[in-house]
């Protein structure tokens, strides 16, 4: 199907935008299209994030290959992981029992993901795909070190959440490859914590902090929002907070430490140095919470 859509221009001119339109009934087909239109195609799940990117002329795909048809099973663990299909709605990750035990850090980041109407069109998939810095499920599959499963032609292949996102809107996956779910480590307990600060309700975030603990797997920390990718915190930068849990004076030195490492754009959503600021702060908070001998969620 070849749809044409008619927008008026500057001048007052028509300008014609089209593209194709193709559905597909299963991850195969979405791989099999993809390599048809060779790297000239677009995904279309939720629609979030692609249709106002079309809207503004942002993006201009020869096809739009609809994923929609291909169904999404519900969250499950398998072999000591919770296994998220890609298009799963954020609603289902916020209301699954099986989210909300096995990683509640997930179910509890995903309510400030834009407000309920984006909520209950976008999808787990979809938003990893988007790979917006500032995104929140983006952050916290990085902090609990999950996996992203992508298929092609070659079949399916499982990337690590700290090598997937390279820059702004950009990812490791192939043109003619597909997201088809995520894999997040279950088990073993865990405290965990996670900051967002927003201008106003549903806005981008200007910051976000996530700290995830766990036994065996150590502490890690994310910042969103800023660099050009979630941003996972250097081990070294941690030890001091490390060294002796629960001490607030450890705790800010390395979140001070943090905020002086990074490097965060100024625009209009905040400077450089009061993103820094907020990084010291909000990183002092959630590593004096988790690390806390009766720490848990914050």
């Amino acid at each position: 199907m070849t749809v044409q859509e008619t927008v008026p221009t500057p001048a007052g001119r028509a300008a014609a935008t089209c593209f194709e339109y193709q559905r597909a009934e299963s991850w195969s087909d979405a791989v099999e299209l993809l390599g048809l239109w060779d790297g000239e195609a677009k995904i279309l799940a939720g629609g979030q994030s692609l249709i106002p990117m079309l809207n503004l002329r942002l993006a201009a795909p020869a096809a739009l290959i609809d994923i929609n048809p291909i169904a999404a099973g519900h969250p499950r663990v398998e072999d000591g992981h919770l296994i998220i299909d890609a298009n799963t709605r954020h609603r289902v990750l916020t209301t699954s029992e099986v989210v909300t035990t096995h990683a509640p850090l997930l179910a509890h980041a995903v309510q400030f993901v834009g407000n309920v109407r984006v909520r209950n069109r976008g999808t787990f998939g979809g938003t990893l795909a988007h790979a917006d810095p500032t995104g929140e499920i983006a952050a916290v599959t990085v902090a609990m070190g999950g996996e992203i499963v992508v298929q092609g032609p070659a079949g399916t292949r499982t990337v690590p959440a700290d090598e997937f996102f390279i820059t702004y809107l950009t990812t490791v996956i192939e043109p003619d490859e597909v997201i088809v779910g995520g894999r997040l480590p279950v088990g073993g307990g865990g405290r965990w914590g996670f900051h967002e600060v927003v201008r106003r309700y549903s806005d981008f975030a200007t910051v976000s902090v996530t700290a995830m603990s766990r036994p065996g797997a150590g502490l890690r920390v994310v910042l969103g929002g800023v660099a050009v990718r979630p941003l996972l915190v250097d081990q070294e930068l941690l030890a001091p907070a490390l060294s002796d849990p629960g001490n607030p004076d450890r705790a800010r030195e390395s979140a001070d430490a943090i905020a002086v490492s990074i490097d965060p754009d100024t625009d209009l959503h905040g400077t450089a140095d009061y993103r820094r600021r907020l990084v010291a702060v909000h990183t002092r908070r959630l590593l004096q919470q988790v690390l806390a001998e009766d720490g848990g969620a914050a």
